[in-house]
């Protein structure tokens, strides 16, 4: 195996279990790279009485002090990126270039928690001659975050910067198809002068999520993956009355006017649903086109064709996601669609136990389709008709996800009317992939988000976070009044 065996991070060491392990696959060329244990819940229990022990000192910090790991911590990432970027791709399959936007992201993630000081001052309000109140923000305590497989370094950066940041310590559970950067991120952080105990890492599957939504002395959880296990951790984490914030599944619109950018237009949509070979939430995997628009989706297509998988097209996953790809291109061939770029049998010479789908591009999808409602995850666009904006609009509004959508137009005021009408979280003008960035949050709506808070941003502060009020009053000479 070209890394050593994973183990569980407990208090600031690695330690062994006694559970089974699993061979970790990389999806570049099928080889095992890597095992990793599926923990019981006697290793999450291990974790907690860790966390237990490194709180008191660690939410007894100062938020400044705690804030200046992490500026170190920063300076770790960057001058690491490569190497960091490397494990990214040899785990996940996901090109050289998109392997170092991710750590970068991450880098971002971990600069605006360095600016938390800023943002969580409290209050304090003389409310009364000589009476106070004031208002100041406390960690929940022991937290959890269960991550996906899809950006195994940028995900757990939506959370733990902030959650640490913020006086938490965390357990995280990595998808045990990528456990080798979250390895990397523990001996980071602790490089960076992280006390032990504070960040722990419980790998596992199934028991080790469900251990986490029911463990007693961990308050709060956030979740990514599909909307059907987000739809599971959150009824099971919030009904044992955790606060639980789960991001599940997507389904993006983007709406194409006659009047748009043809150029602007092809290498965006390409680009967003090919990117990380399609695996993200934010991907557009639904082109609504209205009107007249073949010219935008002959260049559509031209683009297309350009992505070559090994090349500027990294890997999907695993086997079942390739079959799983390729099951609802044929499907949606055979009840009348027309593939017009067909990226099913691809292959990368050298090679040939890869998980590879080529670019994708399918017109005449209805949207009674299965691959017109469900999410394909995978670099596989859609071509929905329709004839007006409101036509578009109410196909976009009837998808049951709403993380985001997207129009391309250059009429304002169109654009504007996208923007009110959208049924999505995040919305796009002439932009493909519309990921807010720091300060302002990351979620979607509808059956893509689960819960209030958004992951990141400012939105995630009151998640990490519960306030306390304290009124104080030290002149008896005021007498009885309203504080008394």
């Amino acid at each position: 195996m070209k890394y050593s065996e994973i183990k569980n991070f407990i208090a600031g060491r690695f330690v062994e279990t006694n559970a089974a392990k699993m061979e970790v696959i990389s999806p570049l060329n099928g080889e095992k790279i890597s095992s990793v244990p599926l923990s019981k819940k006697a290793d999450l229990d291990r974790a907690v009485e860790a966390a237990k022990e490194a709180w008191p000192a660690w939410a007894g910090m100062t938020i400044k002090e705690r804030v200046q790991i992490f500026y170190r911590y920063k300076t770790l990432l960057e001058q690491n990126l490569e190497e960091l970027a490397t494990i990214v791709r040899e785990e996940n399959g996901k090109t050289t270039d998109e392997a170092i936007a991710e750590v970068a992201k991450s880098a971002e993630l971990t600069e605006f928690a360095c600016s938390l000081p800023q943002l969580v001052q409290g209050e304090i309000l003389e409310v009364s001659r000589g009476v106070e109140c004031r208002v100041e923000y406390k960690p929940v305590g022991i937290v959890a975050s269960i991550a996906p497989f899809n950006f195994p370094h940028m995900v757990p950066h939506w959370t733990l910067p902030n959650a640490l940041a913020l006086g938490n310590c965390m357990i995280l559970k990595p998808s045990e198809l990528v456990p080798l950067t979250a390895i990397r991120i523990a001996e980071m952080l602790k490089e960076a002068g992280l006390p032990d105990g504070v960040f722990n890492i419980v790998n596992g599957a199934q028991e080790i999520v469900e251990g986490i939504c029911d463990h007693p002395e961990i308050p709060a959880v956030s979740f990514v993956g599909s909307t059907k296990v987000a739809k599971i951790v959150y009824k099971r984490a919030t009904s044992n009355l955790k606060r639980c914030t789960a991001l599940g599944g997507a389904k993006n619109h983007l709406i194409v006017l006659p009047d748009a950018n043809p150029e602007m237009t092809a290498k965006d949509a390409a680009a967003s649903m090919s990117g990380c070979a399609g695996q993200r939430c934010m991907a557009s995997s639904a082109m609504v086109a209205v009107g007249e628009v073949d010219h935008i989706i002959e260049k559509l297509c031209d683009e297309a064709r350009k992505i070559v998988p090994g090349q500027n097209l990294g890997s999907v996953i695993s086997q079942a996601a390739k079959e799983r790809i390729e099951g609802y291109i044929t499907a949606a061939e055979n009840a009348g669609a027309k593939v017009l770029v067909d990226g099913r049998n691809a292959g990368v010479q050298g090679c040939e136990n890869g998980f590879y789908v080529g670019p994708t591009v399918i017109d005449n999808v209805t949207p009674d389709m299965p691959i017109a409602k469900e999410e394909v995850f995978g670099p596989v666009l859609v071509i929905m008709r329709a004839k007006t904006l409101d036509e578009a609009i109410a196909i976009e509004n009837s998808s049951n996800y709403g993380n985001a959508a997207g129009v391309y137009t250059q009429s304002g005021g169109l654009a504007r009317e996208v923007m009110e009408r959208a049924g999505a979280g995040m919305i796009g003008v002439n932009i493909g992939v519309p990921v807010p960035r720091e300060p302002f949050s990351f979620a979607g709506w509808n059956e893509s988000k689960f819960g209030v808070n958004d992951i990141t941003g400012k939105s995630s502060i009151a998640f990490w976070t519960q306030l306390k009020k304290t009124s104080t009053k030290w002149n008896p000479e005021a007498g009885i009044n309203w504080m008394s």
